[in-house]
């Protein structure tokens, strides 16, 4: 699909701050099943809120692949990065894609030259994806004038990891070559988060990987959160003990879920989920005894 200028991103704001979702692709109907085993049609089907937006009446998932963009404190951000185009994948859905993202993301604003940080919450072959693009045969950095960030924790842990071949194709033309172009840091995240500029924050939700971030902002006393995979759907927010097929630590992932939850519930932070289909946004509110998501449409 060509994209002229005049087509819409959708943007929420966060004071002074505006977030644009960057859209790749609708993830397919297999793919509920597949990532969540345990949201079954009759877990999903019983909690009607999720209708029209979240899933079908059937119980089928919607899920998303997406990117956030925004600016603060004069730094052009750009939130993980997908699944990329032309890269050689084992999940099907994930293969050889051919997508505008790229289009979509300079029509929202953000050039790829333009970007100054790239934040991945994770080392996932969904959310590294266009940290490059392929040149004459060779994979290189797509935001070359940026600084790419992960968490130390999460880099040094896959570097022991006994990757399987799909794997460590990712980290060949997704990861390594960011590292050798000089691109990537690696940041110490306590406990407590780490301010890595004002206004910009991250915090530790480890369980989906054991260096797992999730993304704050904060401007002129608002607050939003992008989920990364510590949430993939926001039928965990009606069942947190629902986790993905791909934790490392399913255990560490409820807890990590279950405390982001209860921190975010029934404040007027806004809740950005990194695979949550339009509008992918809400408010955590208290819902019997655990929560549901209050969708705020884009502006």
């Amino acid at each position: 699909m060509q994209l002229s200028h005049a087509t819409p991103i959708p943007s929420w704001t966060v004071g002074d701050v505006t977030v644009h979702r960057v859209d790749e692709v609708l993830l397919p109907p297999a793919t509920g099943p597949w990532l969540l085993p345990d949201a079954t049609p009759d877990v999903v089907t019983g909690q009607d809120w999720l209708h029209p937006h979240f899933a079908d009446q059937e119980g089928i998932l919607h899920i998303n692949s997406h990117s956030f963009a925004f600016v603060v404190d004069g730094l052009r951000v750009l939130v993980d990065t997908g699944i990329g185009n032309g890269k050689e994948r084992a999940n099907p859905a994930w293969h050889n894609l051919q997508t505008d993202f790229l289009e979509r993301l300079t029509v929202g604003g953000f050039s790829p030259d333009s970007v100054d940080l790239v934040i991945l919450t994770h080392l996932h072959a969904d959310h590294v994806g266009w940290n490059t693009r392929e040149v004459n045969g060779e994979w290189t950095p797509t935001f070359r004038n940026s600084r790419y960030l992960t968490s130390r924790t999460e880099r040094e842990f896959w570097a022991t990891y006994d990757m399987e071949k799909a794997r460590k194709q990712m980290f060949r033309d997704s990861v390594i070559p960011v590292e050798e172009a000089g691109l990537l840091d690696l940041v110490d995240v306590p406990a407590e988060g780490v301010e890595i500029a004002p206004g910009l924050r991250l915090t530790p939700t480890p369980g989906h990987t054991p260096g797992h971030l999730a993304v704050e902002l904060t401007s002129r006393g608002e607050t939003a959160l992008i989920t990364g995979d510590c949430i993939h759907h926001p039928v965990q927010l009606a069942h947190p003990a629902i986790g993905a097929c791909v934790d490392i630590d399913p255990r560490q992932s409820e807890a990590s879920r279950r405390k982001l939850l209860g921190s975010l519930a029934d404040t007027d932070t806004l809740l950005l989920g990194t695979h949550f289909a339009p509008p992918s946004v809400g408010r955590v509110i208290t819902h019997g005894d655990a929560y549901r998501l209050l969708p705020v449409p884009a502006a």
